[in-house]
């Protein structure tokens, strides 16, 4: 059986994975109590169901049990994965004030920001779980192709993800290792190239011909041939390497696709662009 768990902040995006999940052929339930994991999985096992995701938030009875409730469901055979949706305070703050929603924990009489700082506490244990997916910024269509993407990588072999980045926007907070680029050659400067990205043919023959873009890209590259067979030992299935520039668009975009054509060989690759998919 293949279960997928999905938890996360309150307005990061869990109902649209689940949409995403459903859209995919999982059978899905919604906000599940934690003290109900363990026999829900089982009696949709028993029911011949292949593929199911669950999601769990910080309402959730004995939240603090997952982890362990995780550890042994693999350890039975289970397929699990877990999906964590998190954002900015910031954009937390400005997306309930758009909806016009009650945050959950509001409840207890909690105001908005107290709320949001109290529930990523909450489930600070549980994002160190999976695969934590930030959606500050992010548009619907954007999150869902992630997920799509994201549901096609099978369990036990790393998935290395390259994620572009502008550090005026803030670090992403799914990243696992940071590279800062903006000490490299800018393209911006050149009015020629500045309307373009890093896919594109001229931005990618001017920084292929640049010495510090070059020296820095193999430095990285013999960097992450090193360690990545030591973090697979670890049973991790995922790696975020975001790489930062400071609009997002030229160096940190070439840079993220030439990583991931050099491991795209020997690992699963995936490329994000976040400053892109904003445009």
């Amino acid at each position: 059986m293949q279960l997928v768990l999905v938890s996360g902040l309150s307005g990061a995006g869990k109902s649209i994975a689940l949409d995403v999940l459903e859209d995919a052929g999982f059978y899905c339930v919604d906000n599940l109590p934690a003290t109900l994991l363990m026999d829900v999985v089982r009696f949709l096992s028993e029911a011949g169901h292949e593929r199911a995701a669950i999601s769990v938030d910080a309402r959730s009875a004995a939240l603090a049990a997952l982890p362990e409730s995780v550890a042994r469901l693999k350890a039975g055979g289970i397929e699990c994965r877990v999906l964590f949706l998190e954002a900015s305070a910031h954009t937390l703050m400005r997306r309930f004030s758009e909806t016009r929603r009650r945050h959950p924990l509001t409840m207890e009489g909690l105001a908005l920001d107290e709320a949001i700082a109290r529930e990523r506490g909450l489930l600070a244990e549980v994002a160190e779980l999976g695969h934590r997916i930030d959606t500050s910024e992010l548009q619907p269509r954007v999150l869902r192709q992630w997920i799509r993407e994201l549901l096609d990588l099978g369990i036990g072999s790393l998935a290395l993800l390259f994620e572009s980045f502008a550090f005026r926007d803030g670090i992403p907070l799914d990243a696992d290792w940071v590279i800062d680029a903006r000490m490299l050659p800018n393209p911006h400067y050149d009015a020629a190239l500045r309307p373009l990205t890093g896919r594109d043919a001229p931005v990618v023959a001017y920084l292929d011909a640049q010495e510090p873009v070059q020296r820095l890209l193999g430095d990285v590259r013999d960097f992450l041939g090193r360690w990545l067979p030591e973090i697979v030992k670890e049973h991790r299935s995922y790696l975020t390497v975001a790489i930062g520039c400071t609009g997002g668009r030229h160096r940190s975009v070439y840079l993220a696709e030439r990583l991931a054509a050099a491991f795209a060989g020997d690992w699963r690759v995936l490329v994000r662009h976040r400053g892109l998919a904003r445009e």
